[in-house]
C-alpha cells in the first residue's frame, strides 16, 4: 500500500471513529435527535459507498477489458499471444526456424453451459528493464545478451 493510500485509509478510519463516538454521546443526551442524525449519517455513508464501489468496478474493467497487454521499462516486451523464434538482447541469435506451437486441444464441454465463465482476454504485463511477458507460449527464443538458439 502506498503512503497516500495508507494516509487516506487512516483518515477515513479516524472519521468513522469520531462519528461513532459523537453519535453515542449525542444519544446519551437526546435519543430522538440521535436517531434522526444516525439515519442521515447512514444514508450519506450508503451514497458514498455506492460511489466508491462504482469507481472500483470501473477501474477493474478498465484494467482487463482490452486484454491487458502492457510493457513498461527499457527493452520490455509484452505479447498478447505466443512468442516464438525471437532473438532478444545484444548479440542474440536464432539459427533455426521456430517450430510452430500447436493450439491446445479444446476441453470437453461443461455439463451445464450456463455455469461456464466467458473466456478472459489474454493478459501479459512486463514491468521493468528487459522484462518479457506473453499471454501464450514462449518457445525457441534467445533471451538475453549473447544467447543463441540452434
Amino acid at each position: 500500500m502506498t503512503g497516500n493510500r495508507r494516509k487516506a485509509m487512516w483518515a477515513v478510519a479516524a472519521l468513522c471513529g469520531v462519528t461513532a463516538i459523537g453519535l453515542v454521546v449525542f444519544a446519551a443526551f437526546n435519543l430522538d435527535s440521535a436517531d434522526k442524525t444516525a439515519s442521515v449519517v447512514a444514508a450519506a455513508a450508503a451514497v458514498a459507498d455506492l460511489a466508491l464501489a462504482t469507481y472500483v468496478v470501473l477501474q477493474a474493467l478498465g484494467d482487463t477489458g482490452a486484454g491487458g497487454v502492457r510493457a513498461r521499462g527499457k527493452g520490455a516486451i509484452a505479447a498478447g499471444g505466443s512468442i516464438s523464434g525471437n532473438a532478444i538482447g545484444a548479440r542474440s541469435k536464432v539459427e533455426a526456424p521456430a517450430a510452430p506451437t500447436a493450439p491446445a486441444a479444446p476441453a470437453a464441454p461443461p455439463a451445464t453451459p450456463a455455469a461456464s465463465p466467458a473466456a478472459a482476454p489474454p493478459q501479459a504485463e512486463a514491468y521493468g528493464d528487459g522484462a518479457v511477458a506473453a499471454a501464450g507460449d514462449v518457445s525457441g527464443n534467445a533471451l538475453g545478451d549473447d544467447s543463441e538458439v540452434r
